[in-house]
């Protein structure tokens, strides 16, 4: 199988498995956490460029799990994280990584929070090197060993 479909197929596993777990993904922590790792994603390289944020922002309206949430709000949440990262980088990284780390104690928020990572940085096909680092990093964050995800 190539490259390209196994990261489409992940992906959406990984959306599936959020969809199942609906219900359970209502909280405040998570619902920050989601566009902190949105918006680490789209970072990943150490900018983001206007189509790459419209695109994951997009992805975000129609996420279904998201749908829990109030638009509006999710944008503005998103946002600001991207600002804090194009701000500076790596210190926004940090204060990203300390917000994702805040579902660590709720392991199925944990792990939808990585998922949507994973969903969001594969959405284009190519679930590229820097996108995969972070995830990983927030996997450690939540504390979740990265092998779990094939990271």
């Amino acid at each position: 199988m190539a490259l390209w479909d196994r990261i489409k197929d992940s992906a959406a596993s990984m959306q599936t498995q959020l969809n199942a777990k609906k219900n359970d993904l209502k909280s405040g922590a998570f619902r920050d956490a989601s566009m902190a790792m949105c918006a680490l994603v789209a970072a990943a390289d150490g900018s983001i460029d206007p189509s790459e944020r419209q695109r994951v922002a997009s992805l975000i309206m129609t996420n279904d799990v998201l749908q829990n949430f109030p638009a509006d709000d999710l944008q503005t949440r998103f946002n600001d994280y991207c600002q804090k990262l194009t701000a500076d980088f790596d210190f926004g990284k940090v204060g990203v990584l300390q917000t994702i780390g805040k579902v660590a104690k709720k392991p199925t928020e944990a792990r939808a929070v990585i998922q949507i990572g994973i969903v969001i940085g594969g959405a284009d096909g190519d679930f590229d090197e820097s996108e995969r680092a972070v995830v990983r990093e927030a996997c450690f964050a939540v504390g979740i060993a990265p092998s779990e995800f094939d990271l």
